[in-house]
């Protein structure tokens, strides 16, 4: 199993980026895929995640609005989109899985995936 975050960058506040997850080793018909952030100092929060299984989509409240999470089947990838960013949204990036479904209650939970990406870094400043 390996994911592979990318597509972060140094943009102005106000700005976009989209980053991409791309999966392999496993199938994702069952799969729970999330993206979590990082800031220098801080612990490990969750920002978004995809459940294929149910089709549902879940946001930390801090990106709702601002953030879409999608996926492209075709190419076994998951999708950050992130509009609006601030300068709090400066972070390292990193998507996660697991190849079933986590409950709901669960899914904001860092502990409860079992795969980990790289991580990419997102430098939101003037």
């Amino acid at each position: 199993v390996q994911l592979q975050a990318s597509g972060g960058g140094l943009v102005q506040p106000g700005g976009s980026l989209i980053l991409s997850c791309a999966t392999s080793g496993f199938s994702l018909d069952s799969a729970t895929i999330g993206w979590f952030r990082q800031a220098p100092g801080k612990e490990r929060e969750f920002v978004a995640v995809y459940t294929w299984s149910d089709n549902s989509k879940v946001y930390s409240d801090s990106v709702k609005g601002r953030f879409t999470i999608s996926r492209d089947n075709a190419k076994k990838q998951v999708y950050l989109q992130m509009t609006s960013l601030k300068p709090e949204d400066t972070a390292v990036y990193y998507c996660a899985a697991r190849q079933n479904r986590i409950i709901l209650s669960s899914r904001r939970t860092a502990s409860q995936y079992d795969y980990w990406g790289q991580g990419t870094q997102v430098t939101v400043s003037s």
